[in-house]
């Protein structure tokens, strides 16, 4: 496979104020991701994904290691790098305000050295395949934040390049949009053949685009694997207990000290409790919890898992064999 994306042993380090003492924001990440690839880049805040994002923007360079972009070098040859990318970055200020949704289009191309005539055509299907067509003459300033974000992404492609970074979204989309911008990027995933680069705390989102995670923390990666693969490890450790009535606050942190579990109220009255596990002999020490609880247990069942609970499981800390699977390469 053709490797677009190529960070190996990227390091980044910043001075404290008012001292000399070092924060290491990055501390050694690597990953590549191929040609066609739709990659989430995953990780909790303070985790040293920003750092990441900017160095691979080339908005920042990299104290070791390097970021290669189809082969350029982000640091090298930043320009040539960066011809291969498109960003939408989190937010709706990828845009003129004062510029009409069309003459946003055409600026953002005239950047790219393509003319007006030249991408006349792909400008009309572009505002209508993002349902723009009838918005084409408005400023951008008084669109909804949805449409705003969906002239960003049609800006990226408008561009043509290899590698599309999308930096949340659907932050702020309410849930009919955040659904229209979904089904838009799994079409444009499906029938783009695009690099598709995505950082998101929407973790549907991520579940249903992405192919595979990388997942950051402590500025280190900890997970690099295909979701798929993921959501079957978790899946076999994943149960959900009928109780008769609710756990208490101090039960609930107990059992989420060693476990990640979560408790609900349904509608008819039933006690929810869904208990994700490491090791399948766990499964005894939740009973033996419960049982110390004096809970009442009515049923028990096997939990289908989605991927925000994979992800809070692995943020969380699970030991390495478990879950640092092999890289997919």
């Amino acid at each position: 496979m053709e490797k677009l994306i190529d960070i190996k042993g990227v390091k980044k380090w910043y001075k404290k104020k008012k001292s000399n003492e070092l924060i290491e924001a990055v501390k050694g990440i690597s990953f590549q991701v191929d040609r066609g690839e739709v990659v989430g880049l995953l990780g909790p805040n303070g985790a040293g994904k920003t750092t990441l994002i900017k160095m691979m923007c080339g908005l920042l360079i990299p104290n070791e290691g390097s970021v290669t972009i189809n082969g350029f070098d982000i640091k090298s040859q930043r320009l040539k790098a960066l011809r291969h990318i498109s960003v939408v970055l989190e937010g709706n200020r990828n845009l003129y305000w004062r510029l009409t949704v069309r003459e946003n289009l055409e600026y953002f191309s005239g950047n790219r050295g393509m003319s007006k005539k030249a991408v006349s055509q792909k400008v009309d299907e572009l505002l209508e395949r993002f349902n723009l067509t009838n918005k084409s003459h408005e400023q951008v300033n008084t669109l909804s934040r949805g449409m705003q974000q969906k002239l960003s992404i049609a800006v990226a492609l408008l561009a043509d390049t290899d590698i599309i970074f999308l930096d949340e979204p659907t932050l702020g989309l309410d849930i009919e949009t955040s659904y229209e911008i979904r089904k838009l990027l799994t079409e444009i995933a499906k029938k783009e053949n695009k690099t598709i680069l995505l950082s998101s705390h929407d973790m549907p989102v991520v579940q249903e685009i992405c192919e595979r995670v990388v997942i950051i923390n402590g500025g280190e990666v900890v997970t690099d694997e295909k979701v798929q693969n993921l959501l079957e490890l978790f899946d076999t450790k994943a149960y959900s207990f009928t109780l008769t009535k609710a756990l208490n606050k101090q039960q609930l942190a107990v059992l989420n000290h060693n476990f990640l579990a979560n408790m609900s109220q349904e509608e008819n009255g039933e006690t929810k409790l869904e208990v994700t596990i490491s090791h399948s002999e766990e499964f005894y020490q939740v009973i033996d919890l419960l049982k110390e609880f004096h809970a009442s247990i009515e049923k028990i069942d096997r939990a289908s898992i989605d991927f925000e609970k994979v992800f809070m499981k692995i943020v969380k800390g699970e030991p390495e064999n478990e879950v640092t699977l092999s890289a997919t390469s």
